[in-house]
């Protein structure tokens, strides 16, 4: 459900090379399903700059953001207290039926395409069924959310394209993509899958990953809500919005070959 309110920082701090967490405090209550994002008003900015929802409950949202412009540069010098004009309850989320149909879920996230997983974790343990899942990124120094998704319940795998780790986490290390991880090679049918991060990496998922699924696309976007359709793609149903009818698209969606 589409809101706009002001919700005020809590907290706001580095967790990674370039990337950081913000906690935003209000009135939460639009965001109603992993996988959705939120579009907040920077000053001196005429668009908004989306962004995944990491964690939430009706007080609280928690996103996770890397510094990529301008914009997500002046954000990082943001302070406790100050309020920010937001819209939340954007996007359509993941379906976490689609998962409790085979029990296991596989939660494949590309470098700060992961952060939705955090929340989607919790629901998917919270029905009661397995969850394993992939992290992916260039260097262990970008690393993100590996320890909080094995708190909440899950397998995971941190896959670094230079082969770095982290000795301060406990989650098994490999070398290359996600999609090189060992536990999705070969056969892999009673599992689905939830993808997040950059469109090479979606598009490896999608070629690679040998059971059904869903995949979020990280786009640019204007309005946020489907009015400009600035961030329109083709479907099997037709032109999209990333933003209005994504930005999660069944497998099954995609005309990818």
């Amino acid at each position: 459900m589409l809101k706009q309110v002001l919700l005020a920082i809590e907290e706001n701090t580095a967790v990674a090379e370039n990337v950081y967490r913000m906690v935003l405090k209000g009135d939460c209550t639009g965001v109603s399903a992993p996988g959705q994002f939120i579009n907040i008003k920077l000053s001196g900015h005429f668009l908004r700059r989306p962004i995944s929802v990491s964690d939430y409950d009706k007080d609280s949202v928690v996103i996770l953001y890397k510094i990529a412009g301008e914009g997500t540069k002046e954000m990082t010098e943001l302070k406790p207290g100050t309020e920010l004009d937001v819209l939340t309850g954007l996007g359509n989320g993941f379906d976490v039926e689609k998962a409790k149909e085979k029990g296991h879920a596989l939660l494949l996230g590309g470098g700060i395409g992961s952060a939705p997983m955090l929340a989607l974790c919790k629901e998917l343990r919270a029905a009661g069924l397995r969850v394993s899942a992939v992290l992916g990124f260039n260097t262990a120094k970008e690393l993100i959310l590996a320890d909080e998704l094995e708190s909440a319940g899950a397998e995971v795998t941190v896959m670094t394209a230079d082969g770095s780790t982290a000795d301060y986490c406990d989650a098994d290390f490999e070398k290359g993509f996600v999609t090189d991880a060992p536990m999705l090679q070969g056969d892999i049918d009673d599992c689905y899958y939830y993808a997040c991060g950059p469109l090479p990496m979606l598009k490896s998922v999608f070629k690679n990953v040998k059971c059904d699924g869903e995949l979020s696309f990280e786009e640019r976007m204007g309005c946020g809500f489907g009015a400009c359709m600035g961030c329109t793609m083709h479907t099997v149903h037709g032109a999209k919005r990333v933003c209005k009818d994504g930005p999660v698209f069944a497998k099954s969606e995609l005309l990818w070959d």
